[in-house]
């Protein structure tokens, strides 16, 4: 009979170590389950913001096409400046 009491015993502190360790392991899936709701937050409001990034580009293309025009007239009358070699 006293065998069975340690018995119970043993099995009790078992359970509650047990316990103990799957409540730590919960709380560690909740902060992570928490991070990711936030990560997905995040991410579909950053989805909005680069909806207009076929447009954007285009308009930097038009820039930088503008510019290298405006470099190779300038370059074009330097060249002419310089005296030949």
């Amino acid at each position: 009979m006293v065998l069975w009491w340690i018995g119970n015993v043993v099995l009790l502190v078992v359970l509650v170590v047990v316990i103990a360790l799957l409540n730590r392991l919960l709380a560690a899936v909740e902060r992570i389950r928490a991070a990711a709701d936030d990560i997905l937050v995040d991410g579909v409001r950053l989805l909005g913001e680069v909806e207009d990034t076929p447009q954007l580009l285009a308009q930097t293309d038009a820039t930088v096409r503008q510019i290298a025009v405006g470099a190779t007239r300038y370059a074009g009358s330097v060249a002419t400046l310089l005296p030949a070699k």
